[in-house]
């Protein structure tokens, strides 16, 4: 029998995942580690706490497996996306703390972009819309606010990474400097028709190329790990951020097929094969991961608040001792009562892109009761990922017939069923949940040569739940119309 050891590094928590060859998982660990917000709208993690909550929960999950490293066919990576981290190249020392996907301090510098005629041929080239969620400009803001870290970006001192490049480096003792297409694509600095950094972009964020990883296909040999780690080297075999890496694990392998992920935020993609769509609707091309040389692409929609407004009302309002308590509480009343909550604590994401907008609480009446905010905080999950595919579909020109569903918050039905009614498609939970890690896991496992090929992962998927639309098609136009006038209200300023 062979395994795979799925490495998950996300924006909460870190996973480690042992799957066997028919993908099912043997065991797994999981660390929460903090979340730093030194100011409001900045978002920070520490990079060697990431690296040591990653590591520890690779040595558990190996425990728990009861395996050794030798019995490890090949490791796989996926990660937060975007979050951006500049260390020494000579000590591995972060020069700062990683600056996170949500954080919003580099506006100003897109405004700069923005002002400076750039927007187009960041869209033409990288697929992306301006935006500090992206990684350029976060490099750009350490750069500048880091003393003296611009002169050891020129001299060649200092790499970038995001936090698979980061994880790569710590596990290969630094022989290893390299990301994948997927993780470089949302960089803003990517040409993604080229595959290739591209000169005027780093050029107009002031980012020196010296300080750039090598970029990959998602299946690859990546180096291997420092055998004093976990006990064995192991082959890196596949990275992908953790949305591809979704996508990938939903086996979402052709043109048309999507998918949604339910987590800190939310994510939908679509793929379209071989061909770069420039998005019309507010929607971010982006490469998806890549099994080989040939370019792969999807349409993406992001979520900045998904599951973390369940967080925001276990950690902020207490309304909840813990997060799988909110279904019980959401269901305890049969609608919201007419409150709509948009939860825009970070700005608003695709396909709105409001950096301004502020969260709110709309609908309130005296007869309004934590419950009915509670089931307002579930549905605003699910209101704003039917605006994601509403886009998409505008831009495909086709319809989409399901959506794969995956992440921390697709296992609660109450969500899944709402989003289903708001579709007016089904929509299709699998069996295994973690297709992050799955994808991941599937990547290295074709490198290594566990398995032939597409056809032969398709075969592995299957269906645990269809959560067919039942409500009237009028309201649940009803209801979007509600969520988009509270959006605009969340925007007026």
């Amino acid at each position: 029998m062979k395994y795979l050891l799925a490495l998950d590094q996300g924006t909460s928590s870190s996973r480690s995942i042992v799957f066997d060859a028919a993908g099912r998982i043997v065991a797994q660990a999981q660390r929460e580690f903090r979340q730093h917000y030194p100011r409001p709208g900045w978002v920070e993690h520490d990079p060697l706490e990431i690296w040591s909550t990653q590591l520890e929960t690779a040595r558990e999950a190996l425990a728990g497996a009861k395996l050794q490293a030798k019995d490890i066919a090949a490791m796989g990576i996926t990660n937060q996306r975007e979050t951006t981290v500049v260390w020494e190249r000579a000590t591995g020392r972060p020069i700062h703390p990683a600056i996170v996907w949500q954080d919003r301090r580099g506006e100003p510098l897109c405004e700069a972009l923005r002002q400076a005629g750039l927007a187009p041929a960041i869209a033409q080239r990288t697929g992306l819309i301006v935006d500090s969620y992206f990684s350029g400009t976060k490099i750009q803001w350490i750069l500048e606010n880091v003393p003296g870290a611009r002169d050891a970006a020129g001299r060649g001192e200092l790499a970038f990474g995001t936090i698979d490049s980061w994880l790569v480096w710590q596990l290969t003792g630094g022989r290893m400097h390299v990301t994948d297409v997927s993780n470089a694509s949302r960089t803003m600095l990517f040409d993604i028709r080229r595959g290739a950094w591209d000169d005027e972009l780093l050029a107009a964020m002031r980012v020196p190329r010296e300080m750039l990883p090598s970029v990959l296909p998602s299946s690859h040999a990546f180096g291997e790990t420092e055998p004093a780690l976990l006990g064995a080297a192991i082959p890196i075999g596949g990275v992908a951020g953790d949305q591809q890496a979704a996508l990938f694990g939903q086996a979402c392998f052709d043109a048309g097929m999507a998918k949604n992920t339910y987590g800190t935020g939310c994510f939908m993609l679509m793929h379209t094969g071989e061909r770069f769509e420039a998005s019309r609707n507010g929607l971010v091309a982006t490469a998806a991961a890549q099994p080989a040389a040939t370019k792969q692409y999807a349409l993406e929609g992001s979520v900045f608040i998904g599951g973390a407004v369940v967080q925001w009302l276990r950690d902020g309002l207490r309304a909840i001792e813990s997060s799988s308590d909110v279904e019980a509480l959401a269901a305890s009343v049969p609608d919201s009562g007419g409150v709509v909550f948009v939860p825009a604590f970070t700005g608003l994401g695709a396909p709105y892109w409001r950096p301004d907008a502020q969260g709110a609480i709309t609908g309130l009446s005296r007869g309004s009761t934590i419950a009915h905010v509670a089931r307002a905080a579930l549905e605003s999950i699910a209101f704003q990922s039917a605006a994601l595919l509403r886009a998409m579909q505008r831009d495909s020109g086709a319809p989409i017939t399901e959506l794969r569903v995956d992440g921390g918050a697709c296992v609660n039905n109450l969500l899944m069923q709402f989003q289903a009614d708001l579709l007016g498609i089904p929509v299709v939970r699998p069996q295994v949940v973690e297709t992050t890690a799955l994808g991941a896991a599937y990547l290295a496992g074709l490198s290594a040569g566990v398995w032939d090929g597409l056809a032969e992962l398709s075969s592995h998927w299957r269906a645990e739940r269809r959560f067919v639309p039942t409500m009237d098609r009028d309201r649940a136009a009803g209801l979007m119309q509600a969520w988009e006038h509270a959006v605009r209200q969340a925007t007026a300023a």
